[in-house]
């Protein structure tokens, strides 16, 4: 499978690093010309530093770049792109001149707000789609009250890459029958509903009103939540069923929590005691306790955390890597199920490439 990548960041380029460490042959089209200086070009690392991947330098705005491109996508499977909507078309690579070249293209847009709507035309990033998306009115609000900013790009990652992959690799499929290809609009905030489906299909279904601690699972019971250990770190809490609650209990020494596990107005005596047992000891010396007895407790590791872990080493989730100078830099390894494992140190990138003449 020959993909074609007109991306340097966000969900299409999340989308094309599952696809290259899946297996396949991503080709990275670089801005050349004037729009060089026009791109925000992520540092080296960003996206495990296009591993497995091709590059080729094409300057879209201009008549020899045109030709270029159609010359790549002429052999390709897939065509990905992150342009604002519109944009494809002014320059002359939208889905119905691409497939002009090339008729069983799969060919993917990822934008924000999708192609039409209201919105299709806003600019955004990741915290205006988990915005839009009901991702931060149901998280924990900060002390003022305010939705809280996300620790990760989840709206790139999950809702956007993920879906993008996942879109594609179906309509490859689904070309194995009809042997036509397909335009797909890939909206992130569409990924973000799908995250939030739970609560959102609640109110459809029933017009309950969800928001953080509406349920359970966005912390209305005690049993499922962020404390606060001896040593100033924290654990996460995940008890939900009576068992593990009751094993939790157990370990704490407060067997009479169990019985108010589930009701709503005992919650702040609950969190109260649980606080307070778990500020009477340091974070590991509780994982060492309860993690591996049936709690549902585990630590919130920082980011350097994460990368001593030796949970996370033993399973290889870490390799090397060289840059474009040689040096050897760590890097997260191919992580999901069924991805390539990495037989030698993977080059930055495996070579440059010129349009057509590698397939």
């Amino acid at each position: 499978m020959r993909v074609v990548d007109l991306s340097l960041v966000g969900p299409a380029s999340r989308a094309t690093r599952i696809l290259a460490d899946y297996g396949a042959e991503v080709v990275k089209v670089l801005p050349g010309g004037r729009a060089i200086g026009e791109m925000s070009v992520p540092p080296f690392y960003a996206y495990s530093a296009m591993r497995y991947m091709k590059q080729v330098n094409i300057d879209l705005k201009s008549p020899e770049g045109l030709d270029e491109l159609k010359t790549l996508v002429s052999s390709a499977d897939v065509l990905i792109e992150s342009f604002r909507p519109g944009v494809t078309k002014r320059l002359g690579i939208d889905f119905e001149s691409i497939s002009k070249v090339n008729p069983a293209i799969i060919y993917c847009s990822t934008t924000g707000f999708g192609q039409n709507g209201k919105r299709s035309s806003w600019v955004g990033h990741d915290i205006n789609y988990l915005a839009c998306g009901g991702f931060l009115a149901m998280s924990e609000p900060t002390d003022q009250l305010r939705p809280p900013l996300a620790g990760a790009t989840i709206a790139d990652g999950a809702a956007g890459g993920m879906q993008a992959a996942i879109s594609i690799l179906a309509a490859l499929f689904r070309r194995t029958s009809t042997h036509e290809g397909t335009y797909l609009d890939v909206s992130i905030t569409n990924g973000v509903l799908w995250l939030t489906s739970l609560v959102i299909d609640e109110h459809l279904a029933i017009g309950s009103d969800p928001e953080f601690g509406h349920d359970v699972l966005s912390g209305k019971y005690a049993c499922y939540g962020i404390y606060k250990t001896k040593d100033n770190k924290w654990l996460s809490v995940g008890a939900i069923e009576k068992k593990f609650f009751s094993n939790l209990c157990g370990f704490l020494g407060c067997d009479d929590l169990c019985d108010l596990q589930y009701i709503d107005e005992a919650q702040g005596q609950v969190r109260d005691v649980l606080s307070r047992a778990f500020e009477t000891r340091n974070r590991d010396e509780w994982v060492e306790l309860l993690s591996s007895n049936d709690t549902c407790v585990a630590p919130v590791l920082t980011v350097r955390e994460i990368c001593d872990d030796q949970h996370f080493k033993a399973r290889g989730l870490f390799q090397e890597a060289l840059d474009d100078s040689g040096n050897r830099f760590t890097q997260l390894a191919p992580l999901l199920a069924g991805m390539r494992e990495s037989e030698s140190i993977p080059d930055r990138v495996d070579k440059h490439c010129t349009s057509g003449s590698d397939r």
